[in-house]
């Protein structure tokens, strides 16, 4: 056995120990990793890894990664640096540890072409998956996510998603009724309304009919313990320091705090609502009011997965993993998308303007088809806004194996070496910031910060450099390769969908004028917000469009 391996071996007994120690042999066990910790770093330093330049450590404790956690952009901050040390460079991490991030296509491309078999989840990330979510898709790797993501992909395929366009349209004409009742309520004067809270009703109410045939009736003023629990995210304050070290040391995941108690009112919620999916599910079979063998819901296709008999199987556990998972997914990741597109909307009144008038002369609410390719300028708001804002902003993987990334374009080691790969040891962090990607000038040209849906209709919009990054609409917000996003065809309907409604019918301004200041809140995922409003409150002026 290596040398490598021994201390792998001693970091896993003592986390197993540490679970059930006091808290002086807590002090002293952390201790001990801390030092275990740098001589694994000394051991693996002696093999292969490239050491490439970076920014110097900011913290001795905390590296930069207490910096980019508390940061407002911290997808700038990475690109300044890819300006200064070259498309690949490491980033000093917590209690001395090093991330190397990638901001050059070829090296991402790689990267995405080898997850889920050579790059995975962090310790920390695949136990805080599991801990509240199960052994969801999110957290399965090789051969169990390529059973998992085959047996889900006919609950999203464009037939699926076509099927469920007049749900989406259902959850955006009550949302449109609200509003209008909102207005009239104030002698029709227009109304400041919290449209952060209204999209997330919309999104939960559409996951829940679209993948599971329940309606929880948020958007009819219902109250939803599932919405209680996502809201209570917004009001709650982390403690990042601690965020920190447990993901060095896993096992602190264990040690009560407000965050951990949170989750856990999640986990239990989202097990009772899926296992009261799966028990209706099974009675609606079991009468024939469905036909399972023609279900495409996500819902339906999970029940198939269960059958005995059935091509590719999932287990009961990975089932109500899946529909925590989309759940929670549905709820987050579509409203944060939909509450960035009516604030660029409302603090650009022209680009509004535009995006309704090619609405309006459309006429009648689009088909799936005509969604997909018959309204341009609606296209190109949808995807400057997951362009601008993707909701999960960075991703980390864990070597597994070693391994060679080539780049596009050379750079110079921490020797002063010219290189046109880099090596990679088993054990090295691996970072890519979406928001980097989807925003760098290097790639997007001198107005990559700019919302400007026009640069997705222009001849030569979209630069040659952007078109090497090879995600979906050469964009990271869906990530790429094995592990792209399931639901990017469905989230993209519906995001499409939610505009056409909104967009015809009202027009949206900032309610404390052009300049109103915005910042970042933080939901499960961060979420805009205007300074000085608690939690994640958006208000913004709506009124009726009068034509």
């Amino acid at each position: 056995m290596d040398a490598s391996a021994v201390f792998v071996r001693i970091h896993d007994e003592l986390l197993e120990a540490i679970r059930s120690a006091t808290p002086v042999d807590i002090a002293t066990g952390l201790a001990i990793l801390l030092a275990l910790r740098i001589s694994f770093r000394v051991v693996r330093n002696k093999l292969k890894t490239t050491r490439l330049r970076g920014p110097p450590r900011k913290s001795l404790i905390f590296g930069w990664s207490l910096n980019l956690l508390e940061a407002e952009d911290a997808g700038s901050m990475y690109e300044e640096w890819a300006r200064e040390y070259g498309a690949v460079y490491e980033v000093p991490t917590t209690l001395g540890g090093r991330r190397i991030m990638l901001c050059d296509p070829r090296a991402i491309a790689h990267f995405y072409s080898k997850e889920t078999w050579t790059y995975l989840q962090t310790d920390f990330d695949l136990l805080h998956t599991r801990k509240h979510f199960g052994k969801a898709i999110l957290s399965a790797q090789g051969q169990d996510h390529k059973r998992q993501r085959k047996s889900l992909s006919p609950a999203f395929s464009q037939a699926a998603t076509r099927k469920l366009l007049p749900v989406f349209y259902n959850s955006a004409y009550k949302a449109k009724t609200a509003w209008e009742t909102l207005i009239d309520a104030n002698d029709g004067r227009g109304a400041v309304i919290e449209v952060q809270n209204w999209m997330n009703h919309v999104s939960l109410d559409t996951i829940g009919l679209a993948g599971f045939s329940h309606d929880f009736c948020s958007l009819d003023g219902k109250s939803s313990r599932v919405a209680e629990i996502f809201d209570t995210f917004a009001t709650l304050s982390l403690n990042f320091p601690l965020f920190l070290f447990t993901q060095v040391f896993p096992m602190l995941l264990h040690v009560p705090t407000a965050a951990g108690d949170l989750f856990g009112d999640m986990n239990h919620t989202l097990t009772g609502v899926s296992k009261k999916f799966l028990e209706r599910s099974k009675e609606e079979k079991e009468a024939g009011i469905i036909d399972g063998k023609d279900d495409k819901s996500i819902i339906g296709v999970l029940v198939k997965a269960k059958d005995a008999g059935a091509d590719i199987q999932l287990s009961i556990e990975e089932i109500i993993a899946q529909i925590k998972l989309f759940i929670a997914a549905g709820y987050e990741t579509t409203s944060v998308s939909m509450t960035w597109a009516l604030l660029e909307l409302a603090r650009n009144p022209d680009i509004q303007t535009k995006l309704r008038a090619e609405l309006l002369a459309f006429g009648s609410d689009p088909t799936y088809d005509q969604l997909t390719n018959s309204l341009p300028y609606l296209d190109a708001v949808v995807h400057e806004t997951l362009r601008l804002y993707p909701p999960l902003a960075e991703f980390i993987r864990q070597a597994r194996e070693d391994d060679i990334i080539p780049l596009s374009e050379p750079v110079r080691t921490r020797s002063g070496r010219v290189v046109n790969s880099i090596s990679v040891t088993r054990g090295t962090q691996i970072g890519i910031s979406a928001a980097c990607i989807n925003r760098s000038a290097a790639l997007w040209g001198a107005d990559s910060k700019v919302f400007r849906p026009e640069r997705w209709l222009e001849e030569g919009g979209i630069p040659q450099k952007a078109k090497e990054v090879q995600g979906y609409r050469h964009l990271l917000t869906f990530v790429d390769g094995p592990r792209t996003c399931l639901g990017k065809g469905f989230a993209v309907a519906e995001f499409k969908a939610v505009m056409v409604v909104l967009i015809k019918g009202f027009v949206f301004e900032m309610r404390d004028g052009p300049h109103t200041q915005i910042e970042m809140g933080r939901g499960l995922l961060p979420r805009p917000r205007v300074v000085g409003e608690d939690g994640t409150k958006l208000p913004l002026r709506v009124s009726r469009y009068e034509g």
